[in-house]
């Protein structure tokens, strides 16, 4: 965690400084508000510790700028001179909290604590936030049009569903299509990735455990195929499960019941599957790393979800599309991209297929002028392939 001390006063800055050093803490100081707002433009902090009172720039100025920017770090106002109605009013204008001096230790920490889990909340919902944007999949390419076509024929059906494509490639947008088109759309529509899973751990996360089941049960746990009951369960990187896994999948897929890791009960659960990987599964087949009779149980329907470098066509609207979600996330304007910049990304080979082009956008977005220009492609994106 990083922390920034913004105090005129050396002694408290250096002392309040080697105290949270001490206790593991990434700490800089600022001695006035400008270097302070300096520093902030130049990186990111968790929980920033500004001094109310401080000769030109005071900290309720600086406060007010780093609200106004949007910044997500926890500021919390400190002062020698306060009282609840100056309390009250940074609080008002987007303090996290307002301490007075002298300093306490004990009551800096809780602090820090209590700012550690409002950035956590604010860092997950930026990312749902994300996830929420990217809910979409942007293209007028015949790939593309292909795949809306499938979706809007396939969502209002049962049909379970095999999303076969590169990594990057947006598989999951496909699942996430298929599940709000569906009349499953009110329910609840869960994910899992297979291959984040330990192989030990994919039978208690996929269909539950009872408690004392093994050493580290210690309470009843339903699993993703319970929590999804009713609704839709997008099973990512299946071709990465284990033989052992499979088995109790496809039981689960033929007779709609399943027992918890511990219990010989059975559960009835109605759940459509989707699923997807990057796997050739008939080459797994072969190996006998993927179960044949699985395989046709899960690919009813298989979608085919092309690489970037198949739909070149559709990148000027997946720059223009990412640039929104990058304005939309950070709240600045949106970044513009000369013809010429996004000629030269078309040229461009894409291995990370749209997941790689979301992060060059970005990284051109933070690097680039504006408008991003062919030059800041050439500075800033690996060589053209």
């Amino acid at each position: 965690m990083k922390i920034l001390i913004v105090d005129d006063e050396k002694a408290i800055r250096n002392s309040l400084g080697e105290i949270l050093g001490d206790e593991g803490y990434e700490v800089d100081t600022a001695e006035d508000g400008p270097a302070a707002l300096a520093k902030v433009d130049k990186e990111r902090f968790d929980v920033i510790f500004c001094d109310i009172k401080m000769p030109g720039m005071d900290g309720t100025e600086v406060l007010d700028k780093l609200v106004a920017d949007g910044i997500d770090s926890a500021i919390v106002m400190i002062s020698g001179h306060g009282d609840i109605e100056t309390a009250v009013e940074c609080i008002k204008k987007g303090a996290f909290d307002f301490i007075q001096k002298p300093l306490d230790l004990n009551r800096i920490l809780i602090t820090i604590k209590n700012a550690t889990e409002k950035v956590s909340i604010v860092k997950e919902n930026r990312q749902l936030k994300k996830k929420v944007y990217g809910q979409k999949m942007v293209g007028e390419s015949a790939p593309i049009q292909h795949i809306r076509d499938i979706v809007s024929k396939v969502a209002p059906t049962d049909a379970r569903v095999l999303i076969v494509g590169p990594n990057g490639s947006g598989k999951e947008l496909v699942a996430r299509s298929l599940y709000e088109q569906s009349n499953r759309s009110s329910m609840p529509y869960i994910e899992v990735n297979c291959a984040a899973i330990p192989s030990e751990l994919i039978e208690s996360e996929l269909f539950g455990h009872e408690k004392g089941s093994f050493t580290s049960a210690i309470k009843q746990h339903k699993g993703k195929f319970e929590q999804a009951d009713g609704g839709t369960l997008f099973m990512d990187e299946i071709g990465d499960m284990s033989l052992a896994a499979q088995a109790k999948v496809l039981r689960v897929l033929q007779e709609k019941k399943l027992s918890r890791v511990g219990s010989d009960k059975d559960i009835i659960v109605d759940v459509r599957v989707v699923a997807a990987t990057n796997k050739d599964l008939m080459k797994e087949i072969e190996k006998g790393t993927f179960r044949e009779d699985l395989y046709h149980r899960l690919s009813v329907i298989v979608v085919n979800v092309p690489s970037l470098d198949e739909r070149k066509d559709d990148i000027p609207l997946l720059v223009d599309y990412f640039s929104e979600q990058i304005s939309a996330e950070t709240g600045k304007p949106k970044r513009e991209f000369t013809p010429e910049a996004i000629k030269l990304l078309q040229e461009k080979n894409w291995p990370g297929n749209v997941r790689e082009l979301n992060n060059v956008v970005e990284r051109l977005t933070i690097l680039g002028g504006s408008p991003v220009s062919e030059e800041d492609v050439r500075l800033y994106v690996s060589p053209i392939q």
